[in-house]
């Protein structure tokens, strides 16, 4: 890289005590306040899972999860293609999400309300959220009704 600036290494400090954290820890390390699940994903042309074809108790998780809306735009996290997938067999739920990123501050306020609503549901016992980061998510994740309520909300999508 040519720059009109000319480097001089007797311009660079000697004398600067490194800090106790410098270089000692390697690049890149997993978020440490987050769990990860690593699980068949699906494909980014199998979402967003809406639940389109759900019935009986499966019907009943996909209707509270719609009415769960994302805490800082009025859009349900379903619509907004948060989650990856739902099933129920025998009482036990299992749930697939996602967050718009890594450090989502809302995590752990959503993660518990959607084990909450999940539930609540007639026919659930127990309920297994994963919380999984591929594939990421992106607007393509996003419903056609969850693009026209981010437009409503003032958000061009």
């Amino acid at each position: 890289m040519d720059s009109d600036v000319p480097y001089d290494p007797s311009d660079v400090p000697t004398d600067v005590d490194a800090s106790p954290d410098d270089c000692d820890e390697p690049a890149a390390t997993a978020c440490a306040y987050t769990e990860y699940e690593y699980v068949d994903a699906p494909t980014t042309e199998e979402l967003p899972a809406t639940g389109a074809d759900a019935d009986g108790v499966e019907r009943a998780v996909w209707d509270e999860l719609y009415d769960i809306e994302d805490p800082e735009m009025p859009v349900s996290i379903v619509d907004l293609g948060l989650l990856y997938g739902v099933t129920v067999e025998d009482g036990h739920a299992e749930v697939d999400m996602t967050l718009t990123y890594s450090g989502c501050p809302a995590r752990e306020m959503l993660m518990s309300e959607v084990e909450e609503r999940v539930a609540s549901v007639d026919g659930v016992d127990d309920v297994n959220l994963r919380l999984v980061w591929n594939p990421p998510w992106g607007l393509e994740m996003v419903t056609e009704q969850g693009k026209a309520d981010l437009n409503d909300f003032g958000l061009s999508v």
